[in-house]
């Protein structure tokens, strides 16, 4: 979720008496270009294909984010092993309810195997419990929130809530970009992240709750106009913590982004950032509050 702050906004720390005019304003192009490759193969995925599509697109997707976050959180102590058994326990955790594996039986048998891995390669006693938990947090943090859009497509009308979900976290990342660049000037949290503004949170509501009113009435029959309204909100807030939480993981690891994946977008830790606390949100909302109860 992009926020950027406006150039004109640094210049005016300057006390200065001639001032260098401020920098034109440009957008990433690629971010659009990228856009539109990738939103026609999803929307395919989401509404025209099995659940389990979406499910390895999930794997996929997902394998990659943690594969950066591990080098982001191991750095030179990386090991291929480890790396590789938390790469499994996060692929059961997305298709758990593919292989009717619980949730608690899979992360206890879970952070046996990190253990387990970390003392059979000979990790040193400084890090020997430190890096299984890294490894079984890098679970936790993108493998149960993927989880929760696996469960989301497997509710009634499961293929147009988990569309409703990708519009409205795209909508609000993308407007808060774009109202960011244009009119970005008082910083939000300039300590995590400089670039993020109110004026970008501005225009990420009003981007989500128009996606989500639209998507309501298009699509989304099942949620209400107040639903509609409310998961903007919700999903808005969520996906700032999100991007902030990414944000601070980046600026401990001294690195601007968390690969190079994606042009214009970064790595894909930092295009599904927001999409990590958006998803167990929505699915909740519409699980619980809503009623529609997951399968089980």
């Amino acid at each position: 979720m992009g926020y950027p702050l406006a150039p004109d906004a640094i210049l005016h720390h300057s006390r200065s008496v001639t001032t260098s005019p401020a920098p034109t304003r440009q957008f990433d192009l690629r971010r659009l270009y990228t856009a539109a490759a990738l939103i026609p193969t999803v929307y395919l995925i989401i509404v025209h294909l099995a659940p389990w599509a979406l499910t390895l697109l999930l794997i996929a997707v997902g394998s990659i984010a943690l594969l950066e976050l591990y080098r982001l959180s191991f750095q030179s102590r990386l090991n291929n092993i480890l790396v590789g058994v938390g790469l499994a326990v996060f692929v059961l955790t997305i298709a758990r309810s593919h292989v009717s594996l619980s949730l608690p039986e899979l992360l206890f048998g879970g952070a046996f195997a990190l253990v387990m891995t970390a003392l059979a390669v000979g990790t040193s006693s400084a890090y020997r419990w430190k890096d299984p938990l890294l490894a079984l947090l890098g679970v936790l943090y993108v493998g149960i929130p993927l989880s929760t859009v696996v469960s989301a497509r497997a509710l009634p009308t499961g293929a147009f809530l988990v569309l409703f979900l990708a519009v409205v976290t795209w909508a609000s990342d993308s407007a808060a970009y774009y109202a960011g660049t244009l009119w970005g000037k008082h910083p939000l949290m300039p300590s995590i992240s400089p670039k993020k503004t109110y004026e970008g949170l501005l225009g990420g509501l009003m981007g989500a709750i128009a996606a989500a009113v639209l998507a309501q009435m298009w699509f989304a029959s099942e949620l209400s106009w107040t639903d509609a309204v409310v998961l903007g909100i919700l999903l808005t807030l969520t996906g700032l913590a999100g991007d902030l939480f990414e944000s601070a993981i980046k600026r401990r690891a001294g690195v601007k982004d968390s690969g190079g994946i994606l042009p214009g977008h970064g790595g894909m830790l930092d295009r599904i950032d927001s999409l990590l606390f958006t998803a167990p949100t929505f699915y909740y909302y519409v699980a619980y509050v809503r009623g529609l109860l997951p399968p089980l």
